[in-house]
């Protein structure tokens, strides 16, 4: 992690530089109509920012521009009648940045820059009811126009009765939330209509006749994700695109709404020097102890041995850390153990070594008292074997037993358990760009996404490392690099908007803003990629109040209750005479 080096950084730069049943056979046709915009017009499409233009074009004498903005993807969509149970390949010419292609609730695919027209194509099979699809193309927020030509959709044209089924509805928008229920509305759905039927993932969860329900008998502080489906007597319309919404009624972990979160070298000094539990000001909200190590690389048995007197000759007794744990608890603090780091390479590659991780790992959260776990893991400890696509349901063990490890520790201590994670950028937002399983460069990167999804809703903060990191794309296709207030507010700004998984068609959801911290060094002795605190504060502003951003549009919106600031490490901030606590422990406290 930090001043240890970080095998990451250096794979970074290395990257910068069965379908059930068989459907019936598709035959040639393009269902789309003007699917080459050769009727000098948008006949047939519902576009939001879309024009007919002469040039450039792919072939004949129009193409379509689609004008996005900060707040409109330019999304140009149409609907037709399909087959059941059959497969249909969806193609489409276009050029600019960051062009998607796609059928509505179904398969997808983009690019992230053509400079000429470029090709997409994207296969995908109706379901055994589906009498229509919706195929849509559209941009990314800030970026420039994108056009598109020639568009066709191959396969035989469904023929249903009189009237046939539905169009598909628009886009539902969660109204409201409680503690067990969130409530949608939707726009309504073209042709004749029975009702609708709302669906989480492939699990119908509730069927009205109006455009808006509310789903309950939820958990608290859940996240959910709804489509839309519009019924009759002739079938049912394919699925909307999805809204995604949590509940309320999350725990009180005792966290203020903004803190400073720092790490504690309890088991090595570090050149930094050695620094008693009881001595740690008051300004530290939670304190991350470093660290717990394996035994081995897959063992999956966690130690945590305090600094020994020849390397910390002040290291205070263990009656002594105990009792300043439980005096840093008494005034609400939060003390954690904190996993991995640099030399901590953790790989859960069996579910012994699963096991071997949640009695190891409980067993140094009870001797100690302590209010929860820190996910340090750097290097080698995460990746994602070839094929493995898909962040929502991933199949690489390392990654499968640690989401099981987590789910067990958090379900053994309860809902206060403090659960953080503190991955670096090369996990987790360069994984809009190359993404471990899909291949096409190391199997690293993104690997953390996959973790973060499944434990979003028992995740306290998410602290990404702000640091020792190569330029990375954000949301606005521009890269940007470390040590300065637009790093950090791009790179938050993915953590809170979401952003779309490299080429595997799946887009990452944002996390609420309650969950998100960025992290920094202490110092300039601490890591690469050191900031001034008045860029800092600049950052915060951004992200908080939605002020002096720069030439930066946030995609997520400000975020009043962003959690704050974590920083490798408290050490070094003593080491440095207290600059970064000094700086923005005031700051963070002053915020709305």
């Amino acid at each position: 992690m930090r001043s240890r080096c970080s095998a990451a950084l250096l794979g970074f730069l290395l990257v910068v530089a069965g379908l059930v049943g068989v459907p019936q056979t598709a035959q040639a046709a393009n269902l789309l109509t003007n699917p080459g915009f050769e009727a000098g017009s948008l006949t047939g499409w519902t576009c939001s920012g879309g024009s007919v233009i002469t040039s450039p074009t792919r072939s004949g004498g129009f193409a379509l521009n689609g004008a996005v903005s900060a707040s409109d993807l330019a999304k140009c969509s149409q609907t037709v009648a399909v087959r059941p149970s059959t497969a249909y390949t969806l193609s489409a010419w276009v050029r600019g940045s960051y062009v998607y292609l796609g059928v509505t609730g179904g398969a997808s695919t983009w690019t992230p820059s053509a400079s000429g027209y470029t090709q997409l194509t994207v296969a995908f099979t109706t379901s055994a009811s589906q009498t229509s699809a919706q195929i849509y193309l559209h941009g990314w927020y800030g970026q420039p126009a994108y056009q598109a030509d020639d568009v066709n959709l191959d396969g035989p044209g469904g023929d249903p009765p009189t009237g046939g089924a539905p169009g598909v509805p628009g886009t539902p928008s969660v109204t409201s939330t409680t503690n067990s229920a969130i409530s949608l509305s939707w726009p309504a759905s073209t042709g004749t209509v029975t009702g609708y039927r709302v669906y989480e993932g492939s699990t119908q969860v509730k069927t009205v006749t109006g455009t808006s329900t509310s789903i309950d008998g939820l958990a608290a502080c859940t996240s959910h994700s709804y489509t839309v489906a519009a019924y009759n007597s002739n079938g049912e319309s394919a699925k909307s695109a999805a809204a995604s919404g949590t509940t309320t009624g999350c725990t009180n972990t005792g966290l203020p709404k903004h803190a400073l979160i720092g790490y504690l070298h309890a088991s090595f000094a570090n050149g930094s020097g050695y620094i008693r539990m009881a001595d740690i000001p008051s300004q530290w909200n939670l304190i991350n102890l470093s660290f717990g190590e394996p035994t081995s690389v897959t063992s999956g048995d966690i130690r945590f041995n305090r600094c020994p007197v020849s390397e910390c000759p002040n290291v205070e007794s263990d009656a002594d850390f105990l009792a300043a744990i439980k005096a840093k608890q008494a005034q609400g603090k939060k003390v954690l153990i904190s996993i991995g780091g640099a030399n901590g390479q953790v790989q859960l590659t069996s579910t012994a070594a699963r096991d071997a991780f949640v009695n190891s790992v409980s067993a140094i959260i009870d001797r100690w008292g302590l209010d929860g776990l820190d996910i340090d893991f750097e290097g080698h400890s995460l990746y994602l074997n070839a094929g493995d696509t898909d962040f929502r349901n991933p199949t690489t063990p390392v990654v499968v037993n640690l989401i099981s490890a987590l789910k067990t520790l958090k379900a053994k201590y309860g809902t206060k358990f403090v659960l953080t994670m503190a991955p670096e950028t090369f996990f987790v937002q360069v994984g809009h760009q190359f993404y471990g399983g899909a291949g096409g460069g190391d199997n690293r990167t993104g690997s953390y996404l996959p973790v973060i999804h499944a434990m979003r809703d028992g995740l306290t903060v998410l602290h990404v490392q702000d640091y020792n990191s190569g330029p990375v794309m954000g949301l606005d296709n521009q890269y940007h690099t470390m040590g300065g207030a637009d790093f950090h507010i791009a790179m938050t700004d993915m953590i809170k908007a979401g952003f779309p998984v490299a080429n595997t068609g799946h887009t990452f959801p944002g996390l609420r803003q309650d969950q998100i911290a960025f992290g920094l060094p202490a110092a300039v002795s601490a890591g690469n990629g050191y900031t001034a605190p008045a860029a800092v504060h600049q950052a915060l502003d951004c992200l908080v109040k939605g002020q002096s951003c720069g030439g930066y549009t946030l995609r997520g919106g400000a975020s009043p209750s962003l959690r704050g600031l974590m920083t490798w490490s408290i050490n070094w901030d003593r080491y440095y005479n207290w600059e970064f606590q000094n700086a923005h422990a005031p700051y963070l406290a002053a915020l709305p």
